[in-house]
């Protein structure tokens, strides 16, 4: 029976671990998938569908060179005021450096970010941290400088 055992683990480990790592590529493709998606939208200066990779929650948590916004509304209130016209975001593009698992549901996100707009390149960093919600990827908390 020992015998039967050490064989089954045998046999499972490797194919559980082939799902892990499935399930990790998966995971990084959708978060990839999303910030495709937000990347386009910024470019098109449609912030709401911007704000579409963000939870939609007042626990979401913004940090960046003015300080600590909580809340999507607020979020999304102060892209819109930072961001008014397509001059102000101008094209997006970004380069991800990592993305890495923090817990089963949970990544972070480490990146550059540069805008090439009329008003004036900008060029950043930035920390997202998404989890999965209700089946989706959202972004839960983003630092940005």
């Amino acid at each position: 029976m020992k015998k039967l055992v050490f064989i089954l683990v045998l046999i499972i480990a490797p194919l559980t671990k082939g799902h892990t790592q499935n399930s990790e590529e998966k995971d990084k493709k959708d978060i990839q998938a999303v910030l495709k998606a937000q990347r386009l939208a910024w470019s098109k200066n449609d912030i709401e569908k911007f704000m579409e990779g963000y939870w939609k929650s007042d626990s979401l948590q913004f940090y960046g060179s003015s300080g600590v916004i909580q809340g999507w509304e607020a979020t999304l209130d102060r892209y819109l005021k930072a961001y008014p016209t397509k001059d102000h975001t101008g094209k997006l593009s970004f380069r991800i450096n990592a993305i890495s698992k923090i817990a089963e549901g949970a990544y972070y996100v480490l990146g550059e970010y540069h805008l090439k707009r009329e008003v004036g390149n900008a060029d950043g960093f930035f920390m997202l941290v998404f989890k999965k919600i209700d089946g989706e990827w959202k972004i839960i908390a983003d630092t940005s400088n």
